[in-house]
């Protein structure tokens, strides 16, 4: 059963009521606990929760009234002149692709109210009906212990796919009677307290030429850096692969001190350090610091410690700990912001699928682009053919992944050129499990509509909005050491900037990440734009399997999952007790061990907030 996030040194967290006398019991509810507020236009209670000093902007005229809480550049008079100019909840939408940064915006006009997230997971909105209103917030946990709601088993037993549960399923709330809005979205209240989700953004059209789309990238994660570096002494960074490399390139050029931080990996073949170096010598003045491999906790490591509360089971409970070493490391350096390159994989490597639209509106450049990329697969050029000619649609797509659940995996060599990886169920998954989330997958099928009409744009929002959700709860464990988490490449404007580019000049088998090394030219040095290697951190995931056995069998031993009829454990624990087969990837065992974790800490983790 949920209760309220502590918010005493941790991350915070609000709820959104509508303007209307049905919300009186949960503003009442919600005092109890001493929290922040800030009232409609008509006085009713309107935001409440807990929010850091300066996460929030509020401005009003008249009859409506605008706020923002997050990372952004929106101050009071700037949202005031915008309430001034604006009479519908329709009418943010202007603002609302005019703003930098990351954010909620939420705003009450008239009697109506809207709430928005960002386009991905990481500024998220759930809603529930509690009593007659319909209610927000922005934490799912916040809106289930309102509802005195328990976790959701048939849910919770989808989160065991993978490599993840695929879209729609795989954003939605494990806890009963909690929703969340969707990519592109915003939550309409209306005077009576009813809710309604209303689409409003839509991914763009993927025409421009590389070399305005790069210029178009450099100015919007430019700002987007800056919103979080203005203003600041100190930031501090990640500098590893080519993204956080931008990101830290771009804050060096401001007034703040930049402190660096590179985690040396236990593979051999890992060369983040060397690449990082020359990078900082190339750049003068950031302040780098290296973190031998030796010294990170391993993956699993602590497992029986972990007593994080997240609204949802997050993959960073598999290492706390291994998570926490650098905002630690930067909070002591007096370090309050935190800039990492988490999302640039998914916008700049971008997916292959993009050439099922290629081959029919340019085919020769298709063709060229599938020899490159099946050799390096290598993929079978036969079902590579296959995959491009068939036009199987998502929801026909989907429904058959649900009869796959329990098939074996396709093959490492499988071309990526369909809606995307079929997901499945590890060997431990009860047949109760089996056939709960194949129900899940075969409702969600009969509507379900993808992300964007083409597979490619497809494939990396859902990557950007899994991902971010991922990200998301790394920075609630970030608030832990005293700093916030900034991820800039998930910026509703870095994203739209990024997809926006022709998909043929964006990806392509015979360049690294193209676009971002055309939008960094000036500002990263030339020598670290050359680089065309990364660090994907298996071999860290097999030691610490190997190293901590243990914790995992462990976890086996009166297993909640078990007790709720989703795992076998016995099966669990035969496979732990050695080397995961190969048809096994690490992601299965990922997937379980989170949320038998998240299952545990409900059970153990402090959840009063303090008075």
């Amino acid at each position: 059963m949920a209760d309220f996030p502590d918010s005493g040194e941790g991350p915070g967290w609000f709820v959104v009521l509508p303007d209307c006398a049905s919300a009186g019991r949960v503003s009442a509810a919600l005092r109890t606990r001493k929290v922040q507020e800030v009232t409609h236009p008509s006085g009713r209670p309107w935001l409440l929760g807990r929010w850091s000093p300066g996460a929030m902007s509020v401005g009003e005229a008249g009859r409506v009234k605008i706020a923002v809480v997050g990372e952004h550049a929106m101050t009071a008079d700037r949202l005031t002149r915008a309430a001034g100019r604006i009479s519908t909840i329709a009418g943010l939408d202007g603002l609302s692709r005019g703003m930098a940064g990351s954010s909620h915006l939420v705003a009450s006009i008239g009697g109506r109210v809207r709430v928005q997230g960002s386009l991905t997971g990481f500024r998220r909105v759930f809603h529930a009906r509690i009593g007659d209103a319909g209610v927000a917030a922005d934490r799912a946990d916040v809106l289930a212990a309102l509802l005195d709601a328990e976790a959701d088993e048939q849910w919770l037993a989808a989160r065991l796919l993978n490599p993840c549960a695929p879209h729609p399923l795989a954003g939605e709330p494990v806890w009963r009677d909690v929703s969340a809005l969707g990519i592109g979205h915003y939550l309409a209240l209306d005077a009576d307290g009813r809710e309604r989700p209303v689409a409003w953004w839509a991914p763009p059209e993927p025409v421009v030429p590389m070399a305005e789309g790069a210029s178009a990238l450099r100015e919007a994660l430019s700002a987007a850096v800056e919103v979080r570096v203005r203003g600041r002494d100190v930031v501090s960074c990640d500098l590893g692969g080519l993204d956080s490399t931008s990101v830290c390139a771009l804050a060096a050029r401001g007034t703040a001190k930049v402190i660096a931080y590179t985690a040396d990996g236990l593979d051999p073949l890992c060369d983040d350090v060397p690449w990082a170096r020359r990078t900082v010598a190339g750049l003068g003045g950031v302040d780098h610091h290296v973190i031998a491999g030796d010294q990170l906790p391993m993956v699993y490591e602590g497992l029986r410690d972990v007593d994080e509360r997240f609204d949802e089971p997050c993959p960073a409970m598999m290492h706390p700990s291994r998570c926490l070493v650098i905002p630690r490391l930067a909070a002591a350096r007096g370090s309050g912001m935190h800039l990492t390159g988490f999302g640039g994989d998914e916008l700049f490597a971008g997916s292959p699928a993009h050439l099922h639209t290629l081959i029919r509106t340019h085919p020769r450049t298709a063709l060229q682009r599938l020899r490159g990329f099946a050799a390096q697969g290598p993929w079978p050029y036969r079902e590579a053919l296959r995959q491009l000619w068939d036009n199987t649609s998502y929801q026909a797509w989907l429904a058959r992944a649900g009869d796959l659940l329990t098939a074996a995996p396709p093959p490492l060599e499988a071309p990526a050129l369909d809606w995307g990886t079929p997901p499945r169920l590890p060997p431990w998954a009860t047949p109760d499990a089996v056939e709960a989330v194949r129900e899940l997958i075969r409702t969600a099928a009969r509507t379900a509509e993808p992300l964007a009409e083409r597979r490619g744009q497809h494939i990396e929002l859902e990557a950007l909005a899994n991902n971010s959700r991922m990200v998301r709860q790394v920075g609630q464990l970030a608030t832990r050491a005293g700093l916030t988490l900034a991820a800039p490449y998930y910026d509703d404007r870095v994203i739209e900037a990024g997809l926006a580019v022709r998909p043929q000049d964006r990806i392509t088998p015979w360049r690294y990440k193209p676009l971002i090394v055309e939008a960094m030219r000036g500002i990263v040095p030339d020598e670290s734009l050359t680089r065309h290697t990364k660090d994907e951190g298996s071999y860290e995931a097999e030691v610490g399997m190997r190293e901590q056995r243990a914790e995992l069998l462990a976890l086996c031993e009166d297993s909640r999952l078990a007790r709720l009829g989703l795992i076998d454990a016995t099966v669990l624990r035969e496979t732990c007790g050695g080397p995961l087969p190969p048809t096994l990837p690490f992601d299965a065992l990922y997937q379980t061990v989170v949320c038998e974790m998240w299952l545990r800490t409900l059970e153990t983790a402090t959840t009063a907030v303090p008075g």
